[in-house]
This record gives structure tokens, sequence and C-alpha cells, in this order.
């Protein structure tokens, strides 16, 4: 039989990462979100393009790219998806056809007012003040942005 090994005392420890801290907590963040989001009829990353939408309609897939930290081979596929759903239009742009225009329909805008009612179930379930989750934000924009510059 095989005992188990020992490890050293300098060995890493899962729960020491921070890494492995933001990654189960956006698993857990999802997973409220994955509650919710059915009464718009969207995933995740639908509402997080959504979500740049009704702060500025009318965007490039590169503009909603800088966004959300993804490449345009990413997005389409998923514009694509939205663009069937009826929430949004994708046209070429007049002056440059290269770029694609992202604009909301009235169904999609239409969701607006619903993304508004959740966000306070979405600050009730981190059970934390409105405080201390502006705090939290705080400090991990600036974590990403810090990560960013070094890499």
């Amino acid at each position: 039989m095989k005992s188990k090994s020992t490890k050293p005392d300098n060995a890493p420890r899962l729960d020491n990462q921070l890494c492995f801290a933001l990654y189960s907590t956006s698993l857990a963040m999802s997973k409220v979100y994955r509650k919710l989001l059915p009464r718009l009829g969207l995933t995740y990353s639908q509402y997080l393009v959504m979500m740049v939408l009704w702060e500025q309609d009318e965007l490039t897939v590169s503009d909603i790219g800088e966004r959300l930290f993804l490449d345009s081979a990413t997005l389409t596929p998923l514009l694509k998806r939205m663009e069937a759903a009826e929430l949004i239009t994708r046209v070429r742009a007049a002056n440059d056809e290269r770029q694609v225009i992202i604009t909301l329909t009235k169904s999609g805008d239409a969701l607006r007012s619903k993304a508004l009612e959740m966000q306070g179930e979405v600050l009730c379930a981190t059970a934390c003040s409105l405080d201390e989750v502006v705090a939290m934000k705080e400090q991990l924009v600036a974590l990403r942005s810090k990560l960013a510059a070094g890499g």
C-alpha cells in the first residue's frame, strides 16, 4: 500500500493563491448571474455586450472588444447569435466597410430596465454593502491595470 507522500512546507498552497481566489470568486459570481439572466434570455457574455451598448449605442465591433477585453474573432459569433435573436443589428460602416457597427434593436433596448432591476439582487447575493462592493471593484480595476501594464 502506498503511503501519502509528505509535501515540503514551502510547497505552493492553492488557498494562498490570489489567482485562485479571483477564479473561484468569478465562478461564484457567474453562478449568481446564471440564475438571473434567463429572465432576460441572455448568456453572461451577451449580457456584457448589452451593458456596453446600453451605455453607448452604435459602436464598432472593435469598440465593444476594447471595453470587454475580447478580440473580434471571439465577439463575431456572439454578435451573430444576438442579431439572430433580434437584440442587435450589424451593419457595415459606409465610410469603411471593414468596420461593423452594432446597434441595439427596440427589443434589445427594452431589456435595459429588466437588467437594472437585477442589480439589486446581485448586490444582495454578495452580502456586502454598496460601499464594500464599490471598494472591491476599484481594487480589482487597479489590479487589472497593474497586471496589464506589467504583461
